[in-house]
């Protein structure tokens, strides 16, 4: 995809990789410029698998969304969330229950023109540009408000955007800022990179080098940021083994290996 002055002029930044760019170059979509090619094709020297994670990634958003409306939730806020793309989480949680309302946010110029196209038609899903550091912003936004109910549960979905946080951003205060606004009832969503193999943590030095920013942490730390709520099983596991839809491998390649997940509950 060629650079074009409108894009320019609409403030995106065509000269540096794009962390919902990117994203969307591993989910081979079109959304994307050479830079974040680029960056994906140096990712892919040392984890050739890097495709396959964002398809892992994208399939466990689904599985998490549609067992969090199994568990009646109609609600849900994605923080971070990408570029839309196929099996956004307004379609699963709506195909689920039609009544299910969504609040994407990314800081992303990109995002909100195109999800502000995707969603015209669609009420009971917003797209907000914003920081998800920024709590009070985006728990005061209009469009949040209009839509979320904070007397009612809420899910809140940090999918792929946390280990995009450095450890002196405070990540767990952010999270546990959220979910003090939320009430019990409510649900935790996470997904991260893991500091798994010697393969990840090669790919986490390419993502701060060249991106500035992609912090592959253990699984104890990724745990940690569950601590006060109710991990639900199967507990923080590599993406494939959370809850899979079918049989899963007995040994699981790097790339398998590369994101954690889980999510738990407020009591």
């Amino acid at each position: 995809m060629a650079d074009k002055p409108s894009e320019r002029n609409a403030g995106i930044d065509t000269t540096r990789p794009s962390i919902a760019r990117a994203y969307d170059v591993v989910l081979n979509g079109k959304d994307n410029f050479e830079v974040d090619r680029a960056f994906v094709a140096e990712i892919a020297k040392v984890v050739p698998e890097i495709y396959d994670v964002a398809t892992y990634n994208r399939q466990v958003l689904g599985r998490g969304v549609r067992f969090l409306s199994g568990q009646g939730v109609t609600q849900f806020v994605d923080l971070g969330s990408g570029l839309p793309t196929v099996e956004n989480t307004h379609q699963v949680a709506q195909r689920a229950n039609p009544e299910s309302r969504v609040v994407y946010v990314d800081n992303d110029p990109m995002v909100l023109a195109h999800g502000r196209a995707l969603l015209a038609e669609n009420d009971r899903t917003a797209v907000i540009t914003s920081d998800l550091r920024d709590t009070e912003a985006i728990l005061s936004d209009p469009a949040f408000k209009s839509l979320i109910d904070l007397g009612r549960p809420v899910a809140v979905m940090l999918i792929g955007i946390l280990h995009h946080l450095h450890d002196d951003e405070d990540p767990r205060a952010i999270v546990e800022a959220y979910m003090a606004a939320v009430p019990p009832g409510s649900y935790l969503f996470i997904t991260h990179f893991c500091a798994s193999t010697q393969e990840s943590r090669d790919a986490e030095q390419k993502y701060l080098a060249l991106l500035g920013t992609g912090r592959f942490r253990t699984p104890e730390e990724i745990t940690a940021f569950f601590d006060g709520f109710e991990l639900l099983e199967p507990g923080v596991v590599p993406l494939p083994l959370w809850r899979p839809d079918g049989p899963v491998p007995g040994r699981l390649t790097v790339g398998q290996q590369l994101m954690y997940g889980g999510i738990a509950y407020k009591r």
